[in-house]
């Protein structure tokens, strides 16, 4: 059992570190064809005429024959039962058409964020040619408590409501707020979803694989899968990727050394039991141990940095290849040095 013996101090400056992440030359990957058809099942959806469910639902069957079980089943919970169906669908409609409203007007042309994708998914087979991309974007709207994309068999599905801006009133009702606390919904803005649509495309390729390892190798398995997504969305700010605020960042660079030494003077690298590594691997408000500025799941950038230093080391290494590597041998040879 691990008793935390020394608190680092955190101060938190906002300082643009530019430097500190140097990008190299981008593969072009214009050339790479990555058609994408846009299906806006949210518009179909809340089209139907309430007075006509049954037959609006036939009519989405035919257009989505495959996601409509996985919009009614899956995201909506609906019990399937055709009276159960109508019954759900029909409270449902009632119950989000504001949100429906404020999602038409928010996304009445999504062309930004297809095009967005369509990049990342071009940069994701230059470096991954052997997956198959989904060639569908479909967007719904499900619970404000559900998810906000997934990789689906029609194809990737994106949840529009949970993009509607942090200040979405929505979002802060109490109940919501015990589901999603502010941390959380600070990124429930439209930048985020072409990263979040990269994310399930990536846990599709590449499952995690941290349960039972000690700590240095969990944190070295998440900077792998946020080396990959910098490579993937080179033009998106790191603290759109790594899910921190701007001035978290740029404290975890300013402090990064310290960081590392808190690790080390609590004997933390090698820690396996789940309670002691828990807060700085899995998403929360902050890292209490390192001050009130810093940001949880902490983890991530020290595992990131170290997987940089690697990769600086062994510069003609793949990112397929990099994924292969065992994380143990990642961090032995790295030297990390902070």
């Amino acid at each position: 059992m691990v008793r935390l013996m020394r608190r680092t101090g955190w101060i938190a400056v906002v300082i643009f570190l530019a430097a500190c992440s140097p990008k190299k030359k981008l593969p072009d990957v214009s050339n790479i064809p990555m058609p994408l058809t846009l299906q806006r099942f949210d518009r179909d959806f809340f089209a139907m005429d309430t007075m006509h469910v049954s037959h609006g639902l036939d009519s989405l069957q035919k257009k989505y024959p495959v996601f409509i079980k996985d919009y009614l089943y899956n995201i909506l919970a609906v019990y399937p039962q055709p009276d159960s169906v109508l019954k759900d669908v029909l409270l449902f409609r009632r119950t989000y058409a504001p949100m429906d409203s404020a999602v038409q007007q928010q996304f009445s042309n999504v062309k930004k964020y297809t095009e967005q994708i369509a990049t990342a998914f071009r940069y994701f087979h230059y470096y991954f040619p052997k997956y198959n991309l989904p060639h569908n974007i479909i967007t719904y709207i499900g619970p404000i408590e559900g998810i906000g994309s997934a990789l689906t068999s029609s194809g990737l599905a994106i949840g529009l409501q949970a993009y509607l801006g942090h200040q979405f009133p929505a979002y802060h009702t109490q109940y919501i707020s015990e589901v999603y606390p502010d941390y959380e919904t600070r990124r429930f803005e439209p930048e985020y979803i072409t990263v979040n649509c990269m994310r399930n495309i990536l846990s599709d390729y590449y499952p995690e694989k941290k349960a039972g390892r000690p700590l240095i190798e969990q944190m070295i398995e998440s900077g792998k899968r946020m080396y990959v997504l910098d490579a993937c969305l080179p033009n998106v700010a790191d603290s759109i990727k790594t899910g921190y605020t701007q001035s978290q960042l740029s404290g975890c660079y300013a402090h990064e050394k310290n960081i590392w030494s808190f690790f080390i003077q609590n004997n933390l690298l090698y820690e396996t039991e789940p309670a002691q590594i828990v807060p700085y691997v899995n998403d929360g408000p902050g890292t209490p141990e390192l001050g009130p500025a810093a940001p949880g799941n902490i983890g991530l950038f020290t595992g990131w940095q170290i997987v940089k230093q690697w990769m600086k080391k062994h510069p003609g290494t793949s990112l397929e290849q990099l994924l292969e590597t065992p994380s143990k041998q990642i961090f032995d040879e790295a030297k990390y040095q902070p």
